[in-house]
């Protein structure tokens, strides 16, 4: 099983991704205080326990295997237009020559806060937060010019109708 480290492109947050990891951590009680976890991510840790039928100590344990085994992350999800960044767009690239590397790099931009290697007419999928259209523009040109990019495909965000980080447990 290989393990790769991934860092944000300010170095202060690496997560390591687990190649093949097993899904052995991912019990009915594992699933439950990960959903207690998606309903309010600050929920303590005592109250989860009753809820899951585990002592604060186990569920306290039993996150930190969760977080180390990269199956899941505890962050603050912010809202993009609230913190200045009004524009949002999901970019396709299509690429040569080593497809990892490209998504390697990709992922160093501080900009991209998502990226994809995928199967389809694109190689690889980027989304963007912007200021506005013309720093869009400008991270359009900087992807533009990384080695191995062949093409890109801006697709701008109008309009929000839905995102939910509560998927995987079911």
């Amino acid at each position: 099983m290989a393990n790769r480290q991934l860092e944000n492109g300010n170095g202060s947050r690496r997560v390591t991704v687990r190649e093949g990891a097993s899904h052995a951590l991912l019990d009915d009680v594992a699933k439950q205080i990960i959903e207690q976890l998606q309903e309010d991510g600050r929920r303590p840790y005592a109250t989860i326990g009753k809820a899951v039928g585990l002592s604060e100590a186990a569920v306290r344990q039993r996150v930190q295997r969760l977080l180390d085994a990269g199956v899941m992350q505890i962050v603050a999800v912010t809202d993009p237009l609230q913190l200045g960044f009004p524009r949002q767009a999901m970019i396709g690239l299509r690429t040569d020559g080593d497809l990892e590397s490209v998504a390697d790099r990709l992922a160093e931009f501080e900009e991209i806060d998502y990226v994809v290697i995928t199967a389809g007419s694109f190689d690889l999928l980027a989304e963007v937060v912007c200021r506005n259209d013309e720093h869009l523009l400008e991270i359009l040109q900087k992807l533009r010019g990384v080695s191995g990019v062949v093409s890109t495909e801006a697709f701008v965000y109008l309009k929000l109708r839905k995102q939910t980080y509560s998927w995987g447990t079911a």
